[in-house]
Order: structure tokens, then C-alpha cells, then sequence
């Protein structure tokens, strides 16, 4: 009887290695952690726009992180477990904004240094790295200077498209590239894409009066470029 009492006390403390209170502690910690990540990235990200769905995520992260640390513990056997277990998921989401993904793994940072015990050091590295991103915001790091912008124009097919748009573009932008050339409508219309710098003094409307002009009117769309020229 002594020895089956020994062996469920080993399985039990193999088990769950740390007291209830300890464990409290450890999840209160990460979710805490959580918490303020999850403010830190919608006060980051108030003029694009943020997701709810990421933001509810960024809290729970860290807490079911070092949940999972202390069910496996040192136990390798559980560790392949695990591995095996989270080998069969897969995530039906398309993969967010490079800044969102630097988020969750901001957050799987947090939630590892609250499974294995270490809040000092998880608590000094999310305020370290919150603050950071606090000051990038609001000195607008990263943001382009000029007005990069994306400019498609339809035009007929007769119309020479090489030259045929020069002289505009040479006074209302800084800077111009045609990116693309394409068909449409059956080889009767051609789009062309041009990446632009418009100049600071320019009204978009006017250079889009001068385009439709020469167009015949046909569709024009300038829209905010992503990528550099």
C-alpha cells in the first residue's frame, strides 16, 4: 500500500511540479503580461486601424503559453507529446501584417518567461519592448516623407502609351515609373500601372482631370502605394 501511495505522489508531483499558489501566480503574471501587450498594440495602432480578434488573442497568448510549459514541465516524453499534438494543426487565417506577427511572437516571449518562473525578467522585457514601440508610434518611424501613390490608367489601344501621358506626369509628380502594362477587354483597352511621387502642392483632382482628358475618359484609380518606387 506504502509503495502504490509513494508512486501516485511521484506520478503527482511529476505532474504538476508547482503549488496551486505558484501556479495562480505564474498565470495572473502572464496574463497580466498579455494585457498590457494587447493595449500597447491597439494604442500603436489607432490610425490604421486595429483587430479585435488580434487583440483578444494577444491576451489569452501568454497565459495559455505558460500553461502548456508547466503541464510539460522537464517531462520529455510529454514534450513529444505536445510536439505531436500541435504538429496536426493548421491555421485557417491568412497570415496578418509583418507588425502583427512581430506581435504574437512578442507575446509567445512573454508567455515562455512566465511558464519557466522568470517575472522579473518577462516583466522588465515587455515594458522595455512596449515603451519602444510607444516611442516608434509616436515619432511616425518608419513612415515614407514623400506621397508614394499607385496611379492606373485605361487607355485605348491606338493611344501611344510610352509618351502619352510625359508631360502631365513631369509636372504634377516628382517622380514617376511605369510598373505594368496590360490588355483588357479582349486586347481593345490597355491598363497601365505607374508608381508616383506626387508633389506637395499638387491637387489629385486636377491631375486626374488632365488624365481623363487625354484618356478619353476612361478609368482612372490613384490609390496609396505599399512599396517604394
Amino acid at each position: 500500500m506504502e509503495q502504490i501511495e509513494g508512486a501516485v505522489s511521484s506520478t503527482l508531483n511529476s505532474v504538476l511540479p508547482m503549488t496551486v499558489g505558484e501556479e495562480l501566480i505564474t498565470l495572473l503574471a502572464a496574463l497580466i503580461f498579455g494585457v498590457v501587450i494587447a493595449v500597447t498594440y491597439m494604442a500603436t495602432q489607432k490610425r490604421e486601424g486595429y483587430s479585435q480578434s488580434l487583440a483578444l488573442t494577444l491576451t489569452m497568448l501568454p497565459v495559455i503559453l505558460a500553461m502548456i510549459i508547466l503541464f510539460v514541465g522537464s517531462n520529455v516524453a510529454r514534450a513529444f507529446s505536445l510536439a505531436g499534438t500541435l504538429s496536426i494543426i493548421r491555421f485557417r487565417s491568412a497570415p496578418g501584417e509583418p507588425k502583427d506577427i512581430g506581435y504574437i511572437f512578442f507575446d509567445i516571449a512573454a508567455g515562455l518567461a512566465c511558464g519557466v518562473g522568470q517575472f522579473l525578467y518577462g516583466a522588465l522585457f515587455v515594458v522595455t519592448v512596449c515603451l519602444f514601440m510607444i516611442v516608434l508610434n509616436a515619432v511616425r518611424f518608419g513612415t515614407p516623407k514623400k506621397s508614394i501613390k499607385t496611379l492606373k490608367i485605361t487607355i485605348p489601344e491606338d493611344l501611344d502609351y510610352q509618351n502619352a501621358f510625359k508631360d502631365i506626369l513631369d509636372r504634377y509628380t516628382s517622380h514617376y515609373t511605369l510598373k505594368k502594362v496590360k490588355t483588357t477587354d479582349l486586347g481593345s483597352l490597355f491598363e497601365l500601372e505607374y508608381k508616383i511621387n506626387v508633389k506637395n502642392d499638387v491637387d489629385d483632382k486636377e491631375l486626374i482631370d488632365e488624365l481623363r482628358c487625354r484618356n478619353g475618359n476612361l478609368s482612372i484609380i490613384l490609390s496609396l502605394a505599399e512599396s517604394p518606387l
